[in-house]
């Protein structure tokens, strides 16, 4: 599988405006242990319900013989902020152990996202140890306290020397000609919603809904784009992506549609996926086309653009994909996911 996003807790030290879901935030005390806990009591069976091999084919790259080439996929380890001290040794430093046990030192490239301001030379040492492919530092836009336009160009100098001291290399862009996704890192990047970047007009989520500062439009299909739900059934094959949450929740897309399509704490994802494959709404997901995929429940294209309208918490107008696919999780898809996890389940206890 091409790429595996697992948010392993929602515990955060900082709670930012335009963040895609209001569980990301500080918790303390009895709260933070039992979010940590939740992290901590999951990954084990979550990591062994992942694929046991997390190759893929890509045939926009053929190899000499002009077949699709053979590359490693990815599983990128987010939060929250994993490298906080409450997570980092009770959860995430576990759960990098446990995928270095099931694919070895080089069956996956584990990438990590942080904020980037807990980040110390020791800290990196310890990654680089674990077999951290890359780190991305995830706070590089204007909605981060404290990142706002120049203010951000020291923070980015200070770790920029603390990487390449750790032996992090910069993530090479595509005009350098290198393909980095063949190379075995330790790499760097930095990102975030920016103008112009792929999250830019942030999602129908969270606080960034709360606080009416989502800019997607009709024309903004979030499902066609990389972390949407295109290509997600597609798992030996590149493109292929899927989201899980702390409690194993498996989602076909970062937004995170309004139910799961399973639980990697219950069942294996390829279970799950294979499951789903030759159904009228996933296959119009798979195919990054939301606008179609109620049709076979009674929704043609008109219901789901009505369905997608709606106004913010602010009063004003808003219209988006996301919002009638909300819409018809919530009035129709219940069921029909409840009837394949049974089927799912009937199958295993046969």
């Amino acid at each position: 599988m091409e790429s595996v996003y697992y948010v392993l807790t929602y515990a955060c030290h900082r709670k930012c405006r335009h963040c895609y879901d209001t569980r990301f935030r500080p918790y303390v005390r009895d709260g933070l242990k039992a979010v940590v806990g939740e992290g901590v009591d999951n990954y084990r069976r979550i990591v062994g319900n992942l694929p046991d091999s997390m190759t893929y084919l890509d045939p926009s790259k053929p190899d000499a013989d002009g077949n699709p080439s053979e590359r490693i996929g990815r599983i990128i380890m987010a939060g929250g902020e994993l490298l906080i001290d409450p997570v980092r040794e009770a959860l995430l430093y576990p759960a990098l152990d446990a995928v270095r046990e099931k694919y070895g030192h080089c069956g996956a490239r584990v990438g990590l996202q942080t904020t980037g301001d807990v980040v110390t030379p020791k800290i990196l040492d310890e990654l680089r140890e674990r077999g951290v492919w890359m780190i991305a530092v995830a706070s590089m836009d204007d909605y981060h306290v404290g990142m706002e336009g120049e203010k951000r160009l020291p923070f980015m100098a200070n770790l920029k020397a603390m990487f390449e001291a750790a032996g992090f290399k910069p993530a090479p862009d595509g005009e350098s000609g290198r393909d980095y996704l063949l190379e075995d890192g330790p790499f760097h990047l930095f990102f975030g919603a920016q103008p112009g970047q792929w999250i830019a007009e942030l999602w129908p989520r969270g606080r960034a809904w709360e606080n009416g500062l989502s800019k997607a439009t009709m024309e903004t299909n979030f499902c066609a784009r990389w972390s949407g739900a295109r290509n997600f059934l597609n798992h030996g094959y590149a493109g292929a992506e899927v989201a899980i949450e702390p409690n194993g929740d498996v989602f076909p897309c970062c937004l995170k549609t309004k139910l799961p399509i399973g639980n990697l704490v219950e069942e294996p994802l390829l279970e799950i996926l294979d499951s789903l494959k030759g159904h009228p709404v996933f296959e119009a997901l798979n195919a990054g086309d939301p606008l179609h995929m109620g049709e076979s429940l009674g929704w043609d294209s008109d219901a789901f653009i009505a369905a997608s309208h709606t106004t913010t918490p602010q009063g004003t107008p808003y219209a988006n994909l996301c919002i009638g696919c909300d819409r018809l999780h919530e009035e129709k898809l219940g069921p029909v996911i409840r009837e394949l996890r049974e089927r799912r389940r009937a199958r295993r206890a046969a």
